[in-house]
């Protein structure tokens, strides 16, 4: 596994290394010694995984303290536009974001720990994503933005897209207060 370091402190882009022949394929997508060896000490307790079409967009979602959640996410069929949004306050990068297209083609994956806010734009139908969360779903935590709010400047790519009343009412990146504080 390669872990490429983003821009932004502790999100790590990761690149598996793929083995392919005339039967197909074969890779790792997880192993706790690469992380351990990154310095990302974590638990998984939770996979889930979601189906989209093309246009939907799913985000931006966190879970607050203390049942915050560290998510590696990747796809296994069709693509998306991932994007994962510093909340830490006191970070070097707070409100910057960061995006990825994830594809079941380029296998890569997204490690985005605790104190982000995360969502995808899927851009084929029929996509498959793939979270593994380091705790577990708990709605009373759970907290969201707004996904185009102006301020984060996010480029999506996705015109009309299709959204939960959830995500269409996420309350404004100026107006929200962030439950993360930013440990280094």
């Amino acid at each position: 596994m390669k872990f490429i370091p983003t821009a932004i402190p502790d999100l790590f882009e990761i690149e598996p290394r793929v083995f392919g022949d005339h039967r197909g394929y074969f890779f790792e997508s997880f192993n706790t010694e690469s992380f351990v060896n990154q310095g990302i000490n974590v638990d998984f307790v939770q996979d889930n995984e979601s189906l989209s079409n093309a246009g939907v967009v799913r985000g931006l979602h966190f879970q607050a303290p203390p049942k915050a959640q560290g998510k590696l996410v990747r796809v296994q069929k069709g693509s998306v536009l991932d994007v994962a949004v510093d909340l830490r306050v006191g970070s070097p990068s707070y409100g910057q974001h960061h995006s990825v297209i994830l594809s079941g083609e380029n296998k890569k994956m997204l490690w985005i720990p605790e104190g982000f806010a995360h969502g995808f734009a899927t851009l084929e139908d029929q996509t498959v994503f793939l979270y593994k969360c380091t705790d577990t779903y708990s709605p009373e935590h759970e907290g969201s933005i707004q996904w185009n709010d102006e301020d984060l400047g996010i480029q999506w790519g996705v015109e009309d897209p299709q959204l939960s009343a959830k995500d269409a009412s996420g309350p404004a990146f100026k107006t929200f207060t962030s439950p993360f504080r930013y440990e280094k």
